[in-house]
């Protein structure tokens, strides 16, 4: 019995020590990436988001997984200036904003009525939605339960849609009950920096990002375990709610414009984007060649152009299929 005890000291020494160094790590990552704008109350919690600029229809950008606000400056950068009042959003459990109603904050519902509670606490009334990835589905469901508040939508290589398959792994581990506390105070940051490069250019292939993209995009920010397990959640639990909820989006009232790549592997074009182009009839649908999950990253002009005619009330009402090839 004895000579079991320094085995077991050993196999429980591991764990803690990993989970004492994500401590000090996650500590150190949100002070490298202090939240520089402000906070507004919602159902959610406080929300960090990033208002700036003035004009009458604002522009409202609804980050994807593993995100933050922050990830949309690498890609638009000082095209953002020119869009008017922009508002960059952390949404419920990223980058900084606060997620209280725990794995109920994964809902679509909720994370939509928690954007809305933040555009009431800001005073707007109306804007263009911008979504990457999974934020697609978020959009499409602020434009379907709060369509007086929604004059646009500009969705940017969107999940939308089911697919086949599940997702990865190390997101159910994540979002499980058991042991994604215990991934994600040991595991999930050490491995999750390790390989971040490799992640980013899957992600964003066959398009190369610079190398400073993960610090400029605050991308680590996610790696800090409560961030991380609400990331999972979101992601994990997606599938179900747009197998549900795209039955309804023939009922989406304004104008859409889908911006994708027919190289995308993340989220599969000839799926999400076709199918609202199918499913939502004045979607504008533009589909630029050889270009993956990055569509504004490959063509920021053409985002921001797309961004402004919503803005400026010259969206389509009518079908439209566009395929345009990158700007030089």
């Amino acid at each position: 019995m004895v000579g079991l005890v320094e085995p077991l000291i050993a196999a429980a020494s591991v764990p803690a020590a990993l989970a004492g160094w994500t401590a000090l790590r996650a500590r150190a990552i949100s002070r490298a990436f202090a939240p520089e704008g402000r906070f507004v109350p919602t159902r959610a919690g406080r929300l960090h988001l990033i208002d700036a600029g003035e004009g009458a229809v604002p522009a409202l950008f609804l980050h994807g997984a593993s995100g933050s606000a922050l990830a949309w400056r690498p890609a638009l950068g000082a095209g953002l200036a020119g869009l008017g009042r922009t508002v960059l959003v952390d949404r419920p459990g990223h980058g900084f904003s606060e997620r209280h109603a725990g794995r109920a904050a994964a809902r679509l519902d909720h994370q939509a009525g928690a954007v809305i509670d933040a555009l009431d606490a800001l005073g707007i009334t109306k804007v263009v939605i911008v979504a990457h990835s999974w934020a697609g589905a978020l959009a499409c469901r602020l434009a379907l339960d709060h369509a007086s508040r929604v004059a646009g939508l500009v969705l940017i290589a969107p999940a939308t849609h089911p697919w086949p398959g599940g997702v990865h792994w190390y997101y159910r581990v994540a979002a499980s009950r058991l042991l994604g506390p215990l991934f994600s105070w040991t595991l999930a940051l050490p491995v999750g920096e390790a390989w971040m490069g490799r992640s980013i250019a899957g992600v964003f292939s066959p398009q190369s990002i610079d190398t400073d993209y993960a610090a400029s995009a605050g991308i680590p920010l996610v790696l800090r375990p409560a961030q991380f397990m609400a990331n999972a959640q979101d992601v994990a639990g997606l599938l179900d709610q747009v197998r549900d909820q795209s039955q309804r989006y023939g009922a989406i009232a304004c104008p859409v414009t889908v911006i994708s790549g027919d190289k995308d592997g993340v989220v599969w074009t000839h799926l999400h984007s076709l199918g609202m182009a199918r499913d939502v009839p004045q979607t504008k649908l533009i589909v630029l060649p050889d270009v993956g999950h990055g569509p504004h990253h490959a063509d920021p002009a053409l985002v921001t152009a797309e961004i402004r005619a919503l803005q400026q009330g010259r969206g389509e009402t009518r079908p439209i299929a566009q395929v345009s090839a990158p700007s030089a």
